[in-house]
Formats: structure tokens, sequence, C-alpha cells
């Protein structure tokens, strides 16, 4: 029954994000400005999260926050039009990744398989919404009715274990630094991705989306059979090799897929230093990934992209990955 949970929360965030892309990108864009909404949209939903999930701690009832997130999701195709509707729906889905964030963190126990499994679906649901923005307006129903279906489902069905009380743990000279490496390599890999300048990016979108989709995915299967940080550093390390030759479309996705592979690592340790505080930790995290686009959404650019560029990204990335890793296995 577990692993039917989720499965059903993962096609839930696929949903979630098709429907976000769908509603950005093929009804409130054409009508308000781009840039602006974008960055509306992007602050709500991963800005957003920190405080959202540290009241989800709290308020433990993570299934209600999810649920309520499809609802809002839902809302925002109907109650509002333009920068309004970006910040609904960013908030809408801040609330789904923190209830179902934190279900899935309180299931999974000492794996991080899971998590990898929950957070991967999310860029297909992107890449999708976004293919389909043209068929936006006549899509509304049928996405609304998948969302409120989604919802009563979570209500009925998906209740998980309770939170712990909500607290900060002591010794915050150790698990407070480690916190802020995986925030940098959550930062650096959404920094990264958004450079990304591949010379047959554009004829090859979905293959690319599938190297990240199944490079989450593989990465959390992958820390729970050979340990997180053995996984962590070949996949880094050969991630950096791959970038130098990214031109070539075959090593450029397979260095983008053992990129990718490090996204449930630091859920896995964020939630290992925050056991009692796993939403904030959620939050932290995806904040990190807000801070990683604002400089692209600002046209900020201050180092020519490029495969030596991806390469130290990744390299970079490495010591504070380890860094955080190890840390969080000394935490119980």
């Amino acid at each position: 029954m577990r692993h039917i949970r989720l499965a059903f929360y993962s096609a839930a965030h696929f949903w979630v994000d098709l429907s976000c892309a769908l509603l950005l990108l093929g009804v409130v864009c054409p009508e308000a400005d781009l840039v602006r909404c974008i960055l509306l949209y992007n602050f709500s939903a991963f800005a957003v999260q920190m405080p959202i999930g540290l009241l989800a701690d709290r308020l433990n009832r993570n299934h209600q926050v999810a649920a309520a997130g499809c609802g809002l999701v839902a809302a925002a195709w109907f109650l509002t039009k333009g920068a309004e509707a970006a910040v609904l729906a960013g908030v809408g889905n801040a609330l789904f990744h923190v209830g179902g964030g934190l279900d899935t963190m309180n299931r999974s126990g000492e794996k991080a398989g899971p998590l990898g499994v929950f957070v991967s679906p999310g860029a297909a649901g992107l890449f999708l919404g976004a293919a389909a923005r043209g068929a936006a307006e006549a899509l509304a129903l049928p996405v609304c009715g998948v969302l409120v279906a989604a919802a009563v489902l979570i209500l009925l069905w998906c209740r998980g274990p309770e939170n712990p009380p909500a607290a900060l743990p002591e010794g915050r000279g150790k698990w407070l630094p480690a916190l802020l490496c995986l925030l940098l390599v959550v930062v650096l890999r959404s920094w990264n991705g958004f450079l990304f300048r591949f010379p047959w990016k554009g004829a090859l979108e979905a293959p690319l989306t599938c190297a990240v989709v199944l490079g989450k995915t593989a990465g959390g299967l992958a820390a729970d059979r050979f340990g997180t940080s053995r996984t962590a550093a070949i996949t880094l390390g050969l991630s950096a090799l791959c970038f130098l030759g990214s031109d070539w479309a075959p090593i450029g996705l397979l260095g983008v897929f053992l990129f990718q592979m490090t996204m449930p690592l630091t859920l896995w340790a964020a939630g290992r230093l925050l056991p009692s505080a796993k939403g904030l930790a959620f939050g932290v995290l995806t904040f990190g990934l807000f801070l990683g686009a604002l400089p692209t959404h600002l046209g900020w650019e201050p180092i020519m992209p490029g495969p030596e560029v991806y390469a130290a990204t990744a390299l970079l990335s490495l010591p504070l990955l380890c860094y955080g890793l190890c840390t969080a296995q000394k935490r119980r």
C-alpha cells in the first residue's frame, strides 16, 4: 500500500506541475507581462515553501496541505487572471509540494529512493504543460477536474504518519553549516540548469526532460543501494567529465542524467539534519531552486555558459554535497 500511495503522489505531482505550466504559459502569460508573471510564480511556488513547511511541521496535517494545494491550483484557473493567477497557482504548487513531500519523507524512513520517485515527475509535467499551452483553454475543465479528484483522493486515502513535535535540533553549529552547504548545492544545480546552452537542446527537448526525470529517480535508488556519499562522488565526478564533451548530444544527456541524480540526496540529507522540522528542511532546499533561477529571470548572466562552466559547477557541488551528506549520516 505504501508503494501505491507513493505512485499516486508522484502522479499528482506530475499533474499539478503540468496544470501550472499550462495555466501560466497558455492563459496567464498571453494576457500579462511574461517575465513578471514567471518571476512571481517561481517565488510563490518555491520561495514560499519555506514558511509553508514551517507551518506544516506544526500543523501535522500533511495530506490536507497537499489537497489544499491541488484545490488552489484548480481555483487559479477560474478565479483570477494575470499576475494574481500566477501567484495563486504558485502558492497551490507550494502547498502540494510541502504536504506531499512531508508525507513521502515520513513514509520513506531511512531511504532516499521514494524521495526521487516523488520529485522526478514534476519536470515531465512542466515539459508537457508547456508543449500543450496552445490548447490551454480547451483543456481547462479536464485539467481542473483531475486536480479536484486528486484533492479528494488525497484527503480520503493519503493520511500519512504524524510529524514529530516540531523543533530544531541542538548543536546548531554542526547542522546549520551542513544545511547551508546543501542549499548551495541546490542553488548551483538550479543555476546550471538555466545556463545550459547545448547546441542540440532545441531539437532534443524531450530526451533532455527524460534525462532529468530519470536522473532524479535513479539517484535515490542508487543511494539506497550503494550509499549516499559514494553515489554523490561518482555521479558528480562523471557528470563533470560528460559536461566537457556535452556538445555531443549523447554525452550531454548522460551528463544531465548524472547531475540530476543528486536531487533526492539533498532532500534525504536535509530531512536527517532536521528530523523534527522536515517541512522546513524541504522548504529551505526549494528556496535554493528559486535563488538559482533568479539570475536568469532578471537577465543576469555574468558567466558565459559553456562546457567548462557546467563541469566546474558539478565539481564545486561535490565537496559541498559530501559535507552535507557526511554530517547528516552522523545525526542519528
